[in-house]
């Protein structure tokens, strides 16, 4: 595969985030939280959100893993490195996104240094990051 600096990585989209895979992330965790399960506890909380289950962390990680291996390949991601500056809500259209920042070779692999991350069209970034891939030949 050829790419250059300044390519972007081909989106990759969740049409609408599923309560019910947090609640079963949230059984396979063993996360005792309810914000991940109970609406009314999220509702409860001051925060603005109404009655919308909170994902969890590695579910919203595990889009921008999507994104990266259909692109590059399963076993690509070398490195990635996220922050997560806002939550994402249940129903929530989401979209992951990413460019190559640099290229070099390791070991004849070519490797992709990439910014990478998740968007909603109205609340824009909520989680961000770096990633290293190794992009086939």
């Amino acid at each position: 595969m050829k790419v250059r600096e300044g390519e972007s990585i081909p989106e990759w989209v969740m049409e609408s985030v599923s309560p019910e895979r947090m609640r079963t992330m949230a059984a396979l965790l063993r996360d005792p939280n309810p914000i991940h399960w109970d609406r009314d506890a999220v509702d409860a909380l001051p925060l603005g959100l109404g009655k919308r289950t909170i994902n969890q962390g590695p579910l919203g990680l595990s889009y921008m893993v999507n994104m990266l291996h259909e692109w590059a390949g399963p076993g690509c991601i070398r490195r990635l490195v996220m922050r997560f500056p806002q939550v994402v809500l249940d129903g929530e259209r989401v979209t992951a996104r990413g460019e190559i920042t640099g290229l070099r070779e390791v070991d004849g692999q070519q490797l992709a240094e990439c910014n990478v991350r998740l968007e909603h069209d109205e609340r824009g970034v909520l989680l961000e990051g770096t990633a290293t891939v190794a992009v086939p030949a």
